[in-house]
């Protein structure tokens, strides 16, 4: 493994993915050359750029762009980096600009590939999928598809609670360091089976308000998948709309789906399907941190 400083070029636009990318620089005294970010495609926003611009150090050079062959290949074929990590953008980056690094161009994918596929990976938590995990692979033409470099799982429990959290972070951590070092290495990486490939889709706008005549787990693991990184879960409860960002069961406790059994502060205990649920609510225009942003502080 090549061991020298190594110039890296990165591209983000979730923040808590921008710090797992800056972590692995710093950690290893590398040097990150440039943020390339974006507010995304008008079909598919990606207003957490404005985060990511905002969070980066006053020093860090930033490329805020949509055109990553007219502004961006320019910018980063004159500044010769080692290395392109990409871990959350919205675009294809395309072949001409990952020729461009000394080691290549690597993204990062948190799922087990080729399982979730695509621009949503966190429906492996909200379909109840048997594991979780993360990806880092080489980036080939088509999103996600390239030779996995470095991968780690675990079964995902039938409660999926705030709990997953850390472990899917040391997992991804895991397979960005050990990526890579394969990377750097100049490992081909294995290919993908595309017969076990399930694509990711953006979640609807009917998948992100919660049904309480569904079971209490399922509600509990829909509310984490839809929160975990985008903040996305939606409630109407006695005809006041919310949004969520915690479930938890109440044992012992049932009545009619989705009517009030008990209220504190913003904590409201709901019916549902075969009990009840404790909901953490907020004014549906709300932002609040995701659980990976509280976990990064």
């Amino acid at each position: 493994m090549e061991h020298r400083k190594l110039r890296v070029i990165t591209f983000n636009y979730l923040p808590s993915c921008y710090h797992f990318a800056s972590e692995w620089i710093h950690n290893n005294n590398h040097e990150h050359v440039l943020l390339v970010t974006t507010p995304g495609p008008l079909s598919r926003p990606t207003p957490s750029y404005m985060k990511v611009v905002k969070d980066a150090p006053r020093v860090k050079d930033i490329l805020v762009t949509t055109r990553l062959a007219q502004v961006a290949e320019p910018l980063i074929r004159a500044l010769k980096p080692d290395l392109i990590l990409s871990f959350s953008f919205p675009y294809r980056i395309p072949p001409e600009i990952c020729a461009i690094p000394t080691f290549g161009a690597v993204n990062v994918h948190p799922s087990v590939l080729p399982a979730y596929r695509g621009p949503n990976p966190m429906r492996q938590f909200y379909d109840g999928a048997s594991v979780f995990g993360s990806s880092t692979h080489w980036i080939a033409p088509d999103y996600d598809t390239g030779n996995v470099l470095s991968t780690q799982s675990a079964n995902l429990p039938a409660m999926v609670t705030q709990n997953v959290v850390p472990q899917w972070a040391d997992m991804i951590r895991h397979t960005i360091s050990d990526g890579l070092a394969r990377a750097i290495d100049g490992d081909p990486g294995i290919p993908q089976d595309n017969n076990q490939a399930i694509y990711a889709a953006a979640y609807s706008e009917e998948e992100k308000w919660l049904n309480f005549n569904e079971p209490t787990h399922i509600i509990q693991r829909k509310v984490f998948g839809l929160d975990v990184c985008g903040g996305m879960a939606r409630a109407e409860i006695n005809g006041t709309k919310f949004r969520v960002s915690q479930a938890e069961p109440v044992s012992g406790c049932n009545g009619k789906a989705g009517t009030i059994l008990d209220k504190t502060n913003h904590k409201l205990v709901v019916g549902t399907g075969d009990g009840a649920v404790r909901l953490q609510t907020h004014p549906l225009t709300s932002r609040c941190p995701t659980p990976l942003e509280q976990l990064q502080g």
